[in-house]
Order: structure tokens, then C-alpha cells, then sequence
């Protein structure tokens, strides 16, 4: 099985474009853990919070890969809590970096913040999209994970990955 991370900053595209390419390869996609958790929450999320929406994420991505086929796309997966938390509380804690070691994906679609920011209640920072960009960007490249950068609107993203996809199953 591969799997695919669709990961990135706020407000880019991830969800919809990890959903477009579950319903093209007739495939499935773990959603965003993070959304399900806070919408529970009758509170402010803290930083204590990021290992439990961990946790959870990864038990979605195990749930998915027992009922995917030949491909999973995952709607975000830890490098988004460890980049968010760097970011918003400047550490991260060791047992989401350890989790993020034992769980990377197959493959990495990093979402371009070159399209129109989309206001939502979860999400915190608009003004932080390129900054944030340029992190994820350096942290793929420090893991040493592969991964291509998607841009342009949806359509062009979506082609972009459906060739990206093709390309890693022709290697299988």
C-alpha cells in the first residue's frame, strides 16, 4: 500500500485536494483528527492537547489502512502537529516527534498557499501562510521524505497529484 500525505498551511487546500484524489482513485482519505477533536472541545485548545490530536490521528491512518486497497491519502499527519507546535509554542513534544518518526508516509503532496485564504473557526493564522510554507518546505527536505509541491487551483493541483500518484504506482 502507499500512502500519501497532503500536508501544508492553513487555509491551502489539503482536505479538498486529499478527498479529490480518494474519490479519483476510488481510494479512501483519513481525515483531519485535529477538526474532529477541537469541535468536541468547550474550551481553547493548549499544547498538551497536540499529543492527544496525535494520538487520534494516527489511530484514524491505521483505520484507514485496514480498509484501503492499493492507496491511502491522509488529510494532514503528524509533520502538521510538529510544524504547528514549533510554530505556535516553540517546542514540541518528544513523544508526537518520536510517533512522527514511526509514521511517515510513502509520499508527501506539500499544498502551496498560492490560493485565496478561506476564513473558518479552527483556523488561526492568515497572515502566516508563506512563513509557515517555507517551514514545512525545510522540514520535508530535513526528514529527507519525498515529496512535490502542489500549486495552482484545484484543477492544476489535482492533475499535478493524480500524475504524481500514477508515477508511484508504476514504481510498485
Amino acid at each position: 500500500m502507499i500512502s500519501i500525505a497532503i500536508v501544508g498551511p492553513e487555509s491551502t487546500g489539503k482536505s479538498t485536494l486529499a478527498m479529490a484524489l480518494a474519490d479519483h482513485f476510488k481510494s479512501i482519505c483519513v481525515p483531519e483528527y485535529s477538526r474532529e477533536f477541537l469541535d468536541k472541545m468547550d474550551r481553547s485548545y493548549q499544547q498538551a492537547d497536540l499529543l492527544e490530536i496525535a494520538k487520534g490521528q494516527l489511530v484514524a491512518a491505521e483505520n484507514g489502512r485496514s480498509r484501503a486497497d492499493q492507496l491511502l491519502f491522509l488529510d494532514t499527519d503528524l509533520f502538521v502537529i510538529k510544524i504547528w507546535s514549533e510554530f505556535k509554542y516553540g517546542v514540541c513534544d518528544p513523544r508526537i516527534l518520536k510517533m512522527l518518526d514511526d509514521s511517515k508516509a510513502d509520499y508527501y503532496l506539500l499544498t502551496s498557499p498560492d490560493i485565496p485564504y478561506e476564513d473558518d473557526p479552527l483556523r488561526e493564522n492568515p497572515e502566516d501562510r508563506e512563513e509557515l510554507f517555507k517551514i514545512y518546505h525545510h522540514e520535508l527536505i530535513a526528514a529527507g521524505v519525498d515529496f512535490e509541491i502542489a500549486k495552482g487551483d484545484l484543477n492544476e493541483r489535482l492533475q499535478q497529484a493524480i500524475r504524481v500518484t500514477n508515477e508511484l504506482l508504476l514504481k510498485e
